[in-house]
């Protein structure tokens, strides 16, 4: 079985490069500290296979929110990234989702059909 996480980022935002790259690195880490108390044998299947990272994006935060609920669904371990508002976006905007680390299978079955960053 293969282990992967998803990082899922709002396009419609805008968010300069950097911006982006600050706000996947927060989901990918909050996303382990999720899976470390959600399923720690998921976490390390996906630590010894080097954590692969997938980012992906949508176009809206209904987008955004349609992945979430799906997800949720499948009971995987997701978090909401917001930003604190200090530079480019207001206090409080959702930016990304972080699905995983999961077994691929079970992730690909709600971002498979979702377009790379």
């Amino acid at each position: 079985m293969e282990f992967k996480q998803v990082i899922v980022v709002r396009k419609d935002l805008r968010m300069g490069i950097g911006k982006i790259a600050s706000q996947v690195g927060h989901a990918a880490v909050l996303g382990v500290e999720r899976s470390r108390k959600y399923n720690k044998l998921w976490l390390r299947n996906w630590f010894n296979e080097g954590q692969p990272k997938i980012v992906v994006k949508v176009n809206s935060i209904e987008e955004l929110l349609h992945v979430q609920t799906d997800a949720e669904k499948l009971m995987m371990p997701l978090v909401i990234v917001q930003d604190r508002g200090l530079t480019q976006i207001p206090t409080g905007t959702v930016t990304c989702i972080g699905i995983g680390p999961a077994p691929s299978d079970i992730i690909d079955k709600v971002t498979s059909k979702l377009k790379l960053l």
